[in-house]
């Protein structure tokens, strides 16, 4: 009933066949369909009140538009809500139920569900544009814990990601800290394995690297300084408490973190 109200409410709106069918993530002959009743019983004059659930509940009673469904998400609502709240993403939530509870459903209905239980509105932002070769965009993120020989517990890791900016391939590297040595070594193996070096970094203010965050004129950790000039690099820190300026290794962090690490066995 959820469903065809928002579909109805949408074609009151003016909107087309294909954007209400893109939005409502459901097939577009569905969307048709609904768009010819709901027209024979003059519910698309925006001037006229929605009509009840009752009433939608008659008309569709008897067609393949299904008026009221059980998503195939319900009994997994609990899992599926937490891990959205944490940011895994949906094809990562999909994977895992899977995996572990042999789910049947589609992506298409974790979308829905999600959707209609736990929406968002996204928020604005301003695209940079980059040259080829000019830029990539480095940081850290957390890693998975790993069960290492020797250790008594759990090793907590790090995920160095390094992002080029025009076209987004990306390099990343487990690591057990964020020590100079282990920053500098990064940057090499990155530089290796896409075999050769932006004319410029972009990073945030870890102390591997930037000793004194500053908005005009930030300190730069000697040995990074050294690695950079033996490279024929440029470091570019990002302002304190901005990191939007970095946004594709941003992207990459949040794909590792949100999508490759979690309900996964390291």
């Amino acid at each position: 009933m959820y469903e065809i109200r928002q579909i109805i409410a949408r074609f009151r709106l003016g909107e087309s066949d294909r954007d209400v069918a893109r939005a409502q993530r459901v097939g577009r002959k569905t969307v048709a369909g609904v768009r010819k009743r709901a027209q024979a019983q003059g519910w698309l004059n925006a001037a006229s009140m929605l009509p009840e659930d009752t009433a939608i509940a008659q008309v569709f009673a008897s067609t393949g538009v299904r008026a009221q469904n059980v998503s195939s998400v319900e009994l997994f609502r609990d899992d599926v809500l937490a891990w959205h709240a944490q940011g895994i993403t949906v094809t990562t939530i999909h994977r895992a139920l899977v995996r572990k509870h042999q789910f049947g459903g589609s992506l298409s209905a974790i979308y829905r569900f999600v959707d209609r239980h736990a929406p968002s509105a996204p928020a604005p932002t301003v695209m940079l544009d980059f040259e080829v070769a000019q830029c990539a965009q480095v940081d850290f993120g957390q890693g998975p814990l790993l069960n290492v020989p020797g250790e008594r517990a759990p090793v907590k890791t790090w995920i160095f990601v390094m992002t080029l900016a025009w076209s987004r391939h990306q390099y990343c590297e487990i690591v057990r800290d964020q020590k100079v040595h282990t920053w500098l070594a990064c940057h090499r193996h990155a530089f290796e394995w896409f075999n050769g070096v932006p004319r410029s970094i972009m990073i945030d203010n870890p102390k591997c690297a930037i000793t004194r965050a500053c908005y005009s004129e930030p300190e730069v950790q000697r040995s990074y300084a050294q690695l950079a000039t033996g490279y024929g690099f440029s470091i570019s820190a990002c302002p304190p408490r901005d990191p939007k300026k970095k946004g594709r290794v941003e992207s990459g962090v949040k794909y590792v973190k949100s999508s490759f690490v979690p309900l996964r066995e390291f």
